[in-house]
């Protein structure tokens, strides 16, 4: 059994055919020149995987496979699969269970943690619960056999050990993890496993839950406003047709508040400070359309024949802390994050904000367009957010320099001011 495995770094979903392969003896290759959001959406790799996603997996022979369940069950042997009938069902089982039970409230309550999804406190505490029942039958389970399909390891026990990984790392505390102590002894069981030592770094089990940064929860903004947050579209490093704009969602059912959100529920809405500003001629919307559906070619000739320079702005801001960045998709998270909370902005700017580098060696810098002469961020308290952690200054609308500045961050193409090849860009729209 033998091919390569398309993936980014640490993608939990690609160790489960790596540590797979580690017990089968299968020789898979992880494919070195890959570089998630560029190889992925190539024309060859499209031919291959149409949707692009990642972990794929192509054998020796040229058969392609997507979905990191039914690899890691192809590179896997007679052992991993299950003996039996039985055996084989189960295993099938706890692969489903870790998907549907356990990896959806893992992410519901982490994704918040490390800002890559709004925090809202009802959905993270239902992840909580909903995550204490699945680790109950678990441990249930486990009080009464070492591993959870028959007497030795299975795909099961790897399934669901990557699935839980972030979780024991960043979010089981020994308050939470205190019920399950034969889920906790399982995991390191495995964990501790020589085969699963040679693909998954060494990590420990997490001592205290990661406070998320207040700035992060707006969680009263989610249960009252009319649309819920809008999400990025734009997933591409080179011209290609691009997304509709999401559309409005309809408004989630109102939640139980606790003491704080009434108090927030009494407080007057604060006015749009662009309200105040000239309307000028420059149509955002017809803009962010136009950015969506068609090639840079057009959308950016498209922009300076509408902009207006007298009642609108444009904005070079870059990050002041590179040299604390490591890993990228950490990085990647920051910018997300601050366009989450900047929910109320969107209406009257855009912005393309791009990481160029790689782990360890990256810098954040982007372009924001918005109406008005003056920096936005200072005229809402709504609107400061993150600001402070970026060097500003405005460009001229008229210069060259711009023109060819604004091209590339709308074009997600070249490098920053050291030489760092573009990797990853975000859409503010």
């Amino acid at each position: 059994m033998a091919g390569t495995l398309y993936t980014y770094p640490e993608n939990f979903r690609a160790y489960k055919a790596l540590i797979a392969a580690q017990f089968s003896g299968a020789k898979v290759t992880v494919a070195s020149d890959f570089v998630f959001g560029q190889t992925n959406k190539t024309e060859g790799f499209l031919k291959k995987f149409p949707l692009g996603k990642v972990p794929a997996f192509e054998t020796a022979d040229g058969k392609c496979l997507t979905e990191s369940n039914a690899i890691a069950y192809y590179v896997a042997n007679e052992q991993l699969r299950g003996k039996t009938d039985l055996e084989k069902a189960e295993v099938l089982s706890f692969l489903s269970f870790a998907d549907n039970e356990l990896m959806i409230p893992v992410q519901a309550w982490l994704f918040p943690v490390i800002g890559i999804t709004v925090y809202k406190k009802n959905e993270v505490e239902r992840a909580k619960q909903d995550l204490k029942a699945a680790l109950d039958a678990l441990n249930a389970r486990l009080t009464h056999q070492t591993f959870l399909v028959g007497e030795r390891l299975t795909l099961a026990d790897i399934v669901v050990f990557a699935t839980l990984l972030s979780a024991f790392e960043s979010l089981f505390d020994p308050t939470f993890r205190a019920p399950f102590g034969s889920v906790t002894r399982w995991f390191t069981t495995v964990l501790n496993q020589p085969q699963v030592k040679a693909v998954v770094k060494t990590i420990t089990l997490c001592a205290k839950v990661a406070e998320i940064d207040p700035k992060k929860v707006i969680e009263f903004h989610a249960k009252t406003s009319t649309a819920a947050p809008k999400k990025e579209k734009k997933e591409k490093q080179q011209p290609a047709k691009k997304e509709q704009p999401a559309a409005k969602k309809e408004p989630e059912p109102a939640e139980e508040m606790d003491a704080a959100d009434l108090a927030l529920a009494e407080e007057p809405k604060s006015k749009d400070p662009f309200d105040a500003l000239p309307k000028g001629t420059f149509n955002f919307d017809d803009f962010k359309r136009c950015y969506s559906n068609e090639d840079e070619s057009k959308s950016i000739p498209y922009f300076w024949e509408k902009f207006d320079p007298e009642n609108y702005s444009i904005w070079y801001g870059e990050y002041k802390y590179a040299d604390e960045l490591t890993k990228v998709f950490m990085s990647c998270n920051l910018i997300t994050g601050m366009f989450q909370r900047l929910d109320k902005m969107r209406k009257q700017a855009f912005a393309s904000v791009c990481l160029f580098g790689e782990d360890n060696n990256s810098t954040i810098s982007g372009v924001w367009v918005w109406r008005g002469q003056d920096l936005a961020f200072t005229l809402s308290p709504d609107w400061q957010i993150d600001y402070e952690t970026y060097d500003w200054k405005k460009l001229d609308a008229k210069s060259e320099e711009t023109k060819k500045l604004v091209a590339q961050y709308f074009a997600w193409t070249g490098e920053d001011k050291s030489g760092r090849k573009f990797n990853q860009g975000k859409i503010f729209k």
